[in-house]
């Protein structure tokens, strides 16, 4: 499962090695969204997102199967993972700037529910992004 699309600012990658066992997310036809507010001195509109994506149990048994994405630049300072859920903290460094990130996603069989919070300082001043995410099952693929 993918939740790049949604987790664009938070560029973050999770294998599941450290896992025993598979995360509790049943296979199928999944419908992911989220919303991002940013808190600060500019006001900017909420932004949503929202996309499809098939998940096989085959993806969730794999050992390289990766939630999330880091691209360059950042590091992941922590996290815990387990067959419910994620959480994690990392820092992304960028242009002189900082971004301070975390965030947490809860597995919960048909459904996936989790939030992540960047914390940065910009051109424009201090900026809060929160993003909410949910996603459900909605068939089979």
């Amino acid at each position: 499962m993918s939740f790049r699309p949604l987790l664009a600012a938070a560029v973050l990658i999770l294998p599941l090695t450290a896992l025993a066992e598979s995360p509790n997310i049943v296979p199928g036809q999944w419908q992911f969204s989220s919303t991002t507010s940013v808190k600060g001195d500019v006001p900017i509109p909420d932004q949503s997102e929202s996309h499809q994506e098939c998940i096989v149990q085959g993806d969730l048994d794999d050992a390289d199967f990766q939630f999330l994405e880091v691209e360059e630049g950042c590091e992941l300072l922590e996290h815990n993972v387990s067959a419910d859920g994620v959480d994690y903290q990392m820092v992304c460094h960028a242009e002189g700037g900082e971004a301070n990130i975390d965030g947490r996603m809860d597995f919960l069989g048909e459904r996936v529910a989790g939030n992540v919070n960047i914390d940065t300082e910009s051109p424009m001043g201090k900026m809060r992004l929160e993003t909410a995410i949910e996603g459900e099952r909605i068939g089979d693929c």
